[in-house]
Protein backbone atom coordinates (compact mmCIF):
# COMPACT_ATOMS: atom_id res chain seq x y z
CA UNK A 1 0.00 0.00 0.00
CA UNK A 2 1.43 3.44 -1.10
CA UNK A 3 0.28 7.04 -0.06
CA UNK A 4 -0.67 8.95 -3.16
CA UNK A 5 0.24 12.47 -4.02
CA UNK A 6 -3.71 13.04 -2.68
CA UNK A 7 -3.44 11.33 0.06
CA UNK A 8 -0.26 13.19 0.48
CA UNK A 9 -1.82 16.45 0.35
CA UNK A 10 -4.92 15.64 3.37
CA UNK A 11 -2.00 14.70 5.26
CA UNK A 12 -0.38 17.98 5.15
CA UNK A 13 -3.67 20.14 5.03
CA UNK A 14 -4.74 18.46 8.14
CA UNK A 15 -1.49 18.93 9.69
CA UNK A 16 -1.51 22.92 9.03
CA UNK A 17 -5.21 22.87 10.41
CA UNK A 18 -4.19 21.52 13.54
CA UNK A 19 -0.83 23.25 13.79
CA UNK A 20 -0.97 26.57 12.48
CA UNK A 21 1.73 27.87 9.78
CA UNK A 22 3.73 29.18 12.67
CA UNK A 23 4.03 26.33 14.64
CA UNK A 24 4.99 23.72 11.72
CA UNK A 25 8.51 25.28 11.24
CA UNK A 26 9.25 24.99 14.78
CA UNK A 27 7.87 21.18 14.82
CA UNK A 28 10.02 20.52 11.92
CA UNK A 29 13.13 21.62 13.63
CA UNK A 30 12.13 19.64 17.13
CA UNK A 31 11.87 16.74 14.58
CA UNK A 32 15.15 17.26 13.03
CA UNK A 33 16.86 17.58 16.49
CA UNK A 34 15.58 14.81 17.90
CA UNK A 35 16.73 13.23 14.42
CA UNK A 36 20.10 14.27 15.10
CA UNK A 37 20.42 12.92 17.96
CA UNK A 38 19.33 9.29 17.54
CA UNK A 39 21.67 8.84 14.81
CA UNK A 40 24.59 9.88 16.92
CA UNK A 41 23.45 7.96 19.83
CA UNK A 42 23.02 4.89 17.35
CA UNK A 43 26.45 5.31 15.91
CA UNK A 44 28.01 5.81 19.38
CA UNK A 45 26.24 1.91 20.10
CA UNK A 46 27.62 1.00 16.61
CA UNK A 47 31.77 2.69 17.43
CA UNK A 48 31.13 0.76 21.29
CA UNK A 49 29.83 -2.69 20.30
CA UNK A 50 33.01 -3.05 17.11
CA UNK A 51 35.37 -1.79 20.28
CA UNK A 52 33.82 -4.24 22.31
CA UNK A 53 34.04 -6.96 19.92
CA UNK A 54 37.93 -6.51 18.78
CA UNK A 55 38.60 -6.26 22.74
CA UNK A 56 36.96 -9.57 22.83
CA UNK A 57 38.74 -10.74 19.56
CA UNK A 58 42.36 -9.81 21.04
CA UNK A 59 41.74 -11.04 24.57
CA UNK A 60 40.62 -14.29 23.05
CA UNK A 61 44.05 -14.71 20.87
CA UNK A 62 46.08 -13.37 23.79
CA UNK A 63 44.93 -16.42 25.39
CA UNK A 64 45.47 -19.08 23.15
CA UNK A 65 48.55 -17.74 22.78
CA UNK A 66 49.31 -17.54 26.28
CA UNK A 67 47.96 -21.45 26.15
CA UNK A 68 50.81 -23.05 24.39
CA UNK A 69 53.38 -21.34 25.88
Amino acid sequence: MRIGVYELLLILAIILILFGAKNIPELAKGLGIGLREFRKAAKEVELNDVKSVSVNESTATQGTVADDN
